[in-house]
């Protein structure tokens, strides 16, 4: 019976007669890059630990990179360029929904009539809400701690109701809008019971 052997030393390869035996390279390793990048909602940086078994690393500026590769530990921090994030990037950060925006409109005290800057806001808001391929708003009405906490709370309600009939008249279907109502539960300055408070009496606006 005639034997076939193969021998692989570096480049080299004997072989005999027989089937013919391929050494097949290994797949590389799989590799990780990861960048910090501004919160698009907040536009804070923030900070990020990057670790393996084998080893840690801090990413603590805008565009901070680093790179893993299998079960190493993470290569050095570099920081990469605008033009690069872009180039790595582009097409994922171009597909992100546009980031949350957010409007506090007041009212006139034990009301439900805006304040004159307030109505002033209103053109703003529905050009954000426009500007939206599928907008998503929310809507909180709030009151300062005049009065008795279920009555405020029907207030807040009825001020919130306000702002969504203002945009449904607007075009904007109902079902789009969440509207909720925090009375004098969630004040913006915390004052003590029965004190007028006009930045507490307020509608607060996502659009999202």
């Amino acid at each position: 019976m005639r034997l076939a052997i193969l021998l692989v030393t570096g480049a080299a390869a004997l072989t005999a007669c027989g089937p013919k035996l391929v050494a097949v390279p290994a797949p590389p390793p799989p590799s990780t890059t990861v960048v910090l990048l501004r919160d698009t909602e907040s536009g804070l940086v923030g900070r990020a630990h990057v670790s393996t078994a084998t080893g840690m690393v801090e990413l603590t500026a805008e565009r901070d990179m680093t790179r893993v590769v299998g079960t190493e530990a993470p290569g050095p921090v570099t920081t990469l360029t605008e033009e690069d994030v872009v180039l790595m990037f582009g097409a994922a950060l171009s597909a992100l929904p546009p980031p949350p925006r957010y409007f506090t409109l007041h009212f006139e005290f034990d009301t439900n009539t805006l304040t004159d800057e307030a109505v002033l806001h209103l053109p703003d808001i529905l050009q954000v809400v426009r500007q939206r391929l599928a907008p998503d708003v929310g809507i909180i009405g709030h009151t300062d701690t005049m009065g008795a906490v279920d009555t405020n709370h029907e207030l807040g309600l009825t001020r919130a109701m306000i702002i969504r009939d203002f945009l449904v008249t607007a075009g904007l279907d109902p079902a789009l809008i969440d509207v909720t109502s925090h009375g004098e539960r969630n004040l913006k300055v915390q004052t003590a019971d029965e004190i007028r408070e006009m930045r507490n009496r307020r509608v607060e606006i996502v659009v999202r």
